[in-house]
């Protein structure tokens, strides 16, 4: 989890505050709330997974995400357009699509049977708003 904040929050060379990126502590707090959310949440359900396997699936499961921040990173330096973005767009979803299936695989299996829509909808919401925030990043 820490590499995909250190490599979304990355400005390139310049270091001054006009850049228009994300703060460190922003993604950071994103991150590590919505990791110890969804974890909380699978307890209150009944599941019978303990706190830090869940918080090891989610963070292992943002690895998809992760490649996908440097696939369209590699992408923005390329020249902007609608191909640029809709590139990115596959890419993002592609692998969004692949960290909850990855991610609701073992944390919906270890909730009781009617509560695993509950469960993996946080899931769903947490990569999401990762997702759009690699999707929606760029450099200024």
């Amino acid at each position: 989890m820490l590499f995909l904040c250190l490599r979304m929050l990355q400005r390139g060379f310049a270091d001054n505050e006009k850049d228009g990126g994300p703060h460190f502590a922003e993604v950071f707090v994103i991150v590590w709330f919505g990791a110890v959310t969804i974890t909380l949440n699978s307890k209150l359900l009944g599941g019978n997974i303990s706190f830090f396997q869940s918080l090891c699936v989610l963070g292992y499961c943002i690895l998809p995400l992760t490649v996908a921040m440097l696939v369209c990173r590699l992408v923005l330096l390329a020249e902007p357009g609608q191909i640029n973005f809709m590139v990115r767009l596959f890419v993002v979803t592609v692998m969004f699509a692949w960290s909850i299936i990855a991610s609701t695989a073992f944390l919906a299996d270890s909730q009781p049977p009617n509560c695993k829509a509950l469960a993996v909808y946080p899931v769903f919401l947490f990569y999401f708003v990762i997702s759009w925030m690699i999707l929606t990043f760029t450099p200024q």
